[in-house]
Order: structure tokens, then C-alpha cells, then sequence
């Protein structure tokens, strides 16, 4: 089992930046990859970025692209979340979860990402 702990959130105003870390404990020697995903209030969870733990590969969700950057450092056992002109409608809770499974970006589900962490709030003021 893998354990995570997210932190970085908080309010700012819509083209102000923050940035989110996400520290991995237990068995990290078993992820394949980590992501970040968010829900807002009344919607469903979705999608914002994912990494490859070994070799680095990234993948975003189309409306992130370009403004969010995600890294990881295996060293410390901790992966980002750069936000970079943040908008309103980037509102949400963001979960950072793992996955020991190796597939190609676009066959990753959420039930894919078998350890979550418990959520840090973002607010966007217009």
C-alpha cells in the first residue's frame, strides 16, 4: 500500500499561481505512475495531469495544458503540480492518487489509481 499526503492548496486570485506537492510513503517502489485529479463542487472527479515514475513521461488534460506542470522527485518521494494562470473554473479539491499498473496514457481509468490521497482545496477569486 501506498500512502499519500497532498499540500500546497489554497486561494488565490484567477492569474496567480500555486503549486501543489504530493509525498508518497510505504511501498512507492511499486508505482508506475502518479496523477492529480480534481472535483469541483457538483461535479464528478476528473483528469488534470499524470506522470511516469520511472523516465518521467507526462500527459495533461486538455484544459490544463500549457498552464499546469507536473513533476516528480523520486529522490523525496514526492510529485508537483505547478499552476500557473489559474482561473476560476480551476476551483476544486485535488486529489493526487497512484498506480502500479504500466499502460499507455490514454488507457489509464480512475479505478486504475488504487492509492488517493485525502484532497487539498484550490479557490480561484475572480
Amino acid at each position: 500500500q501506498v500512502q499519500l499526503v497532498e499540500s500546497g492548496g489554497g486561494l488565490v486570485q484567477a492569474g496567480g499561481s500555486l503549486r501543489l506537492s504530493c509525498a508518497a510513503s510505504g511501498r512507492t517502489f511499486s508505482v508506475s505512475a502518479m496523477a492529480w485529479f480534481r472535483q469541483a463542487p457538483g461535479k464528478e472527479r476528473e483528469f488534470v495531469a499524470a506522470v511516469r515514475w520511472s523516465g518521467g513521461s507526462r500527459y495533461y488534460a486538455e484544459s490544463v495544458k500549457g498552464r499546469f506542470t507536473i513533476s516528480r522527485d523520486n529522490a523525496k518521494n514526492t510529485m508537483y503540480l505547478q499552476m500557473n494562470t489559474l482561473k476560476p473554473e480551476d476551483t476544486a479539491v485535488y486529489y493526487c492518487a497512484a498506480t502500479p499498473w504500466s499502460y499507455s496514457w490514454s488507457r489509464y481509468t480512475e479505478a486504475d489509481f488504487g492509492s488517493w490521497g485525502q484532497g487539498t482545496q484550490v479557490t480561484v477569486s475572480s
